[in-house]
């Protein structure tokens, strides 16, 4: 039997390490919108205390079902009222490090979901 690598017409995560990813095979080092509809665009922060409710706005305006958030090397969350124009247009969001983020995005955007991964990419100090 001849097996053959998964091929998908979708922006995938293709490596990550600490303060980078890699979008089918193209280095980036500064936090990125990634969408399964091909979209990608620099996310404006560089730090977790950064980020605002502006920052969730604008993954609201993709209009995904669902915002994956890669919340860095740890585990953080969002405010809860960064996230209501979110829950206002019924957008789901997930919350998890930076490297479990890529890795679930590649699995649904895979799947053909509707998806987008917002991945916070700390610089080390």
């Amino acid at each position: 039997m001849k097996l053959t690598p998964d091929k998908f017409d979708v922006p995938v995560i293709s490596g990550y390490g600490p303060g980078w990813v890699a979008v089918n095979g193209e280095k980036i080092s500064r936090s990125v919108v990634i969408g399964a509809r091909g979209q990608r665009l620099e996310w404006d922060c560089n730090d977790f205390t950064a980020l605002t409710g502006r920052h969730f706005d604008q993954l609201a305006a993709m209009d995904a079902e669902l915002v994956v958030f890669g919340s860095g090397q740890r585990l953080r969350f969002p405010r809860p009222e960064w996230l209501q124009t979110l829950m206002s247009r019924r957008i789901g969001v997930e919350t998890m490090d930076t490297q479990a983020a890529c890795r679930t995005y590649n699995i649904l955007a895979g799947e053909g979901r509707n998806v987008v991964v917002a991945l916070l990419l700390e610089q080390a100090a």
